[in-house]
């Protein structure tokens, strides 16, 4: 079994993006020259998040919306965590939309579905943050 790793480098400049990132990973996966295996993806940090869906704006804009409905960034003196910082929600937002993704390889190719693309959520930018990507396999 061969293993590959890559930390990939985001730097996001606003508070909140979702970012696609299906090519850095298929990119990762050309050099780890694994045909079949698993590939693992992710957010290093606890306010970052990685996903899979559908690479469409309108559903990008309806993430925005939900999330701060589910948990709104204002007022910061809501959340006991705001003390030194004012991510309380950012923490909040990454456990909904989660910490990693795992996909399958097939024949040297993310094994996706239709319109499946990987993307990752910043909900507390402004700094560099890491993308963790693994790959094990044949």
């Amino acid at each position: 079994m061969k293993a590959y790793s890559k930390e990939l480098e985001v730097t996001v400049p606003t508070r909140r993006a979702f970012i696609n990132i299906t090519a850095e990973v298929e990119k990762c996966l050309g050099e780890s020259g694994i045909q079949e295996g698993l590939l693992l993806v992710n957010a290093m940090h606890i306010t970052a998040s990685v996903f899979i869906n559908d690479d469409e704006a309108g559903l990008h804009q309806d993430y925005e919306r939900w999330l701060e409905k589910l948990a709104p960034h204002q007022p910061v003196s809501q959340y006991a965590h705001n003390g030194y910082e004012d991510n309380a929600d950012a923490h909040l937002k990454r456990q909904i939309m989660g910490r990693e993704v795992v996909v399958a390889v097939t024949t040297g190719k993310l094994h996706f579905g239709p319109w499946e693309q990987i993307f990752y959520g910043e909900f507390d930018g402004k700094r560099k943050k890491r993308i963790l990507v693994k790959i094990l396999g044949e």
